[in-house]
Order: C-alpha cells, then structure tokens, then sequence
C-alpha cells in the first residue's frame, strides 16, 4: 500500500474519532492500519434504536480507487439477519461498495470515502428497513402493511438482545448461571446466545469498544426499559418470530420473543456495572498505595487542577478527593448567578479506573436534579474536548450542567422525561424550567 493510501486512511480515521458524531466509532489494530473495526450505534425512533452494530472494514491496497471490504460482526455467531441488506453472514448489500446493483452514480468513486460508508450503512437502519426489499414500492396491501409490523417487531428484540444485552454480557462476564467472571469472557453461553466470531485473523480479537458500550449503556438504560415496558405489550411470551418472504434458511432472522428474559438480564447488567464501578475505587487504594505510575498521574492532575481553580478564584466548583482516593473524586458544583442553576449545591462523584484513560471516568451526579443531561439514576452525559485529560473532564461536567441551548442530539437522551419536556413546545420548556428550579431550591436546603 502506499504512503498516500496510507495517510488518507489514517486521516478519515482520525476525522470520525475526532468528529462529534456519537452514532460512530472507529477503530484499528496498532499492526495494521488497513484492518478496521466500526461501530454504528442505532439511530434513535427505529427498531435499531440504542444498539451497538459491529463491522470489521480491510481497505484494499490500491484504496481509495477502490472500496473497503466490509462484513458485519453482529450477526449472533452468522445467525441472524438485521436487515434486507445486512446478511446473517456479514455480506453488506451497498451500491457503494459494489455488493448491490445501483443507479448510475451511486457507485464507489475516490471522492468517498471511511464515513460516507458507516453512513451509508446506517441509512439501512430506518424505521421500516422492509423498504430495503427490492420490489417494496408494491408493497402497499394489508398483508404487507402487518408484515413490515412484524418485521420492525424482531428487529427491535433481537436488537436488545445481540446488540445490547450480549455484547455486554460478554464484556462484564456475565454467565448464564448468573455468576460473574471480572474482566473476563463470558464460555458457557448455549448455542442460541454465543456471539462469538471465528476470525481468521488475530488481530479481530481486538475490542476497543467496550468502555464505549458500557458508558452508553449507562446512558440509555431507561430507554431500554421503556422499550421493553411498550413492546411487551404487543406480544406474547414464547411467541415465535415472522419469517419475512426474503428470508432463507441460513440468512433469516429466526426466534421467539421473551421481553421478561431480556428486562432481568438488562437489570443484572446495570447492577453488574454499578459493582464494576465501586471496585475502580478498590483497585484504585491498591494502586495508590503501590505507588503505581497511573496513581501518581491521577492524583498528580488533581493537584494541579485544585490549584488551578484556587489561582482562578472559581468559587462554582470544588474538588477533593474521598478518603484520599485518587481514583473517586467529589466535586461539589455551585450554581453560577444568573442561571437556572442558580444558588444550587450540587455533589458529584467521579470514578475512574486504573486503566485511564482506555476507561474514561463514570459520573453521577448525586444531589437530586431534573435535568436533561442527567439521568433518573444520575448518570451525567457530557463531552470532554480532550478525553485524556481530567481537566476538561471537569470543565465538560459543568458545561453540561449550565448549558441552556445545546443543539439537539437525540444520542443524549438519558433522562426521557426531561428530554421531552426540554425539546417540547414552549409551554413544555416551561415546565421543564420550573422542575429543574424545584430541584436546585430543594439542593440548598
């Protein structure tokens, strides 16, 4: 390959990671560049909605005159079809990428490129993917209508199930049995859970997309649940899935519904997490008194930034670290005169893990607060300019609690309610602003 092709890949790499999408990810192995792993999460109001979609992308060596290679991983082991054009077996039907026939112009051309691709891919996840099936403009009869339902139906378990529940079952080592193995991998699933690959290659074995799930699970936990909660009400227990007429034995996606099975394993997850994250503060006391180089980092970085906002005279934030811990620190935010926030006392914890900043920091916001960056549990949603850095940790934490007029991203949705009544009509932003100021009176009492 050449250095050109070598640097235009590694720039559109760089672009997604830097770029403020939260939909995608991307990552590669340190021994090649050309071996790519994505990650598509599912775009909110479809059946995909919050599930995190694996693609392995091998860009050629005469790239970008010609396209990547591209294979979904979330296919249950090659058992389950997400879409018309995402096959059971990881075939992606794009006229991009020369898998699917297309009109003149929509083929590949060197103007593409690493991004127009995930985007493309994620346009199939549309809140009636049926309409991928070549020949669906015909499909306007009653027939049709309750099969696109029925279509939409398993898409969306299967997407809380192999998308969701799996993948992060595997990562927090979750067994069947319902004992839990840390930082391990989950063996004894049964046939119909495994979502394991038979890469032919080890550097597949690389997942650089855990942290990210688990942060965003953390997220979208309620969302799940009312997810669950509305489907449950449409189907029945035990009850098998619709075989659509495009599907084929070996590339269908074939099962039955159990809203109960998955509700309890996301519980189970979300509590799994929570131990997860009490332990970064163990095993954080453990490094400190080891003097490990990270523990030193990290206590190092508070130092500096406790001096730094002593220098400023910043009287909105304090920080301090619990019981000496450089791995849990307590800020206890102010609210700044002037704003919603105003004469609030808010504390906040943040955890962090021995493997910063590959881990990024877990925040919760303790004080009882409604507000649309922070969730029922009080998990806050933020955005750090430089994530490896704790000093913009800390300035991101405080513009996500002032902020008044962020653009909107349904992608930061963690409080349902708040979030509607934030996006809503003027009335609704209203009492939005009243429930908010409710919460940061009853803060100061």
């Amino acid at each position: 390959m050449s250095d050109q092709a070598i640097l235009r890949i590694t720039r559109e790499i760089r672009q997604i990671q830097q770029g403020t999408d939260l939909s995608l990810g991307v990552a590669y192995h340190e021994s090649d560049i050309r071996s790519v792993k994505a990650l598509i999460v599912g775009p909110p109001d479809t059946p995909y909605e919050f599930g995190f979609f694996e693609f392995s992308i091998k860009f050629p060596r005469d790239y970008p005159a010609s396209p990547p290679n591209v294979n979904a991983l979330t296919t249950n082991a090659g058992r389950c079809r997400f879409n018309p054009n995402i096959y059971a077996g990881g075939k992606v039907c794009l006229s991009i990428l020369g898998t699917w026939r297309g009109e003149r112009g929509e083929e590949w051309s060197s103007a593409q490129g690493l991004e127009s691709i995930l985007i493309s891919i994620q346009s199939l996840m549309s809140s009636n993917p049926y309409e991928n099936e070549p020949g669906y403009e015909d499909a306007k009869g009653p027939e049709d209508l309750k099969a696109m339902g029925q279509y939409v139906a398993k898409i969306q378990h299967e997407t809380l199930r192999i998308a969701v529940i799996r993948p992060l079952e595997d990562a927090l080592g979750i067994q069947k049995d319902g004992t839990v193995i840390p930082q391990g991998k989950s063996l004894n699933a049964s046939d119909d859970e495994e979502d394991t690959f038979a890469y032919d290659d080890a550097r597949w074995f690389f997942k650089p997309f855990e942290d990210l799930r688990k942060r965003r699970f953390l997220w979208y936990y309620e969302s799940y649940m009312q997810a669950i909660e509305a489907a449950s009400q449409k189907v029945k227990k035990n009850e098998k899935f619709e075989t659509m007429t495009f599907e084929h034995p070996g590339n269908s996606m074939d099962g039955t519904f159990n809203y109960p099975n998955l509700k309890s394993r996301l519980e189970f997850i979300k509590e799994t997490l929570t131990n997860e994250t009490e332990r970064w503060g163990v095993h954080g006391l453990e490094s400190k008194k080891n003097e490990s180089s990270i523990a030193n980092n990290i206590q190092r970085q508070h130092d500096q930034i406790k001096e730094e906002l002593n220098s400023r005279k910043s009287f909105s934030v304090d920080i301090s670290l619990a019981d000496g811990n450089p791995f849990v620190w307590t800020i206890t935010y102010f609210g700044r005169p002037m704003t919603h926030l105003d004469g609030g006392v808010f504390k906040i914890k943040m955890y962090l893990s021995t493997s910063f900043p590959e881990e990024q920091p877990r925040v919760f916001v303790e004080t009882p607060i409604f507000h649309q960056r922070v969730s029922k549990d009080g998990v806050l949603c933020y955005f750090p300019s430089r994530s490896e850095e704790l000093k913009y940790h800390i300035d991101a934490i405080v513009q996500a609690l002032e902020e008044e007029s962020p653009p909107f991203d349904p992608r930061t949705t963690v409080n349902l309610e708040a979030s509607k009544l934030f996006w809503g009509t003027p009335d609704e932003r209203k009492r939005y602003n009243r429930a908010l100021r409710r919460s940061v009176e009853k803060s100061a009492e």
